[in-house]
C-alpha cells in the first residue's frame, strides 16, 4: 500500500480505506527485530484507541491500537507465523489485521501521510 493513501495515529498505527490496519515503518525501527505478533480474534469489537493486538520485538512488547472503532474481519495468519515480516514489508506484507469500521469517517480525522511526517519531527517517542 502507498503509504501516501494510508491515515495514521499519534500512536504510530496506520489504516487504509478498506480497514486494513498495520504500524508505521518509523514505528517498525523504532520497536525493532518483531519476533511475535498476537493478532486480535476476527468478530472482536473495538473502540477507537483501545489496545487491538500485541507485537514482541527483542526489545519489549507494544499494544498496537485500534486505529477506529470496528468490528475485526481478518487476522494476518502470515506475520502471526512469520513476525518479521512486520519489519520488512510494514505498509505491504506486514499488516496486522482488517476492521470494518464503525464510521469510516472516522479515518478522515486521522493524519495524512504528510501531516505523520510532520507530527514525527515534533514527536516525543
Amino acid at each position: 500500500m502507498n503509504p501516501n493513501d494510508l491515515r495514521f495515529t499519534k500512536t504510530h498505527e496506520w489504516i487504509a480505506a478498506d480497514g486494513t490496519v498495520g504500524i508505521s515503518d518509523h514505528a517498525q525501527h523504532e520497536i525493532t527485530d518483531v519476533v511475535f505478533v498476537d493478532p486480535p480474534k476476527e468478530g472482536k469489537t473495538f473502540k477507537a484507541e483501545e489496545p487491538a493486538c500485541a507485537v514482541e520485538s527483542v526489545k519489549a512488547a507494544f499494544d498496537i491500537y485500534a486505529p477506529v472503532a470496528g468490528v475485526v474481519t481478518a487476522a494476518n495468519k502470515d506475520v502471526a507465523a512469520n513476525p518479521a515480516l512486520v519489519n520488512q514489508s510494514p505498509y505491504e506484507k506486514g499488516w496486522l489485521y482488517k476492521l470494518t469500521m464503525t464510521s469510516p469517517s472516522d479515518r478522515d480525522k486521522l493524519m495524512t501521510h504528510a501531516q505523520y511526517q510532520e507530527f514525527l519531527k515534533t514527536a516525543t517517542h
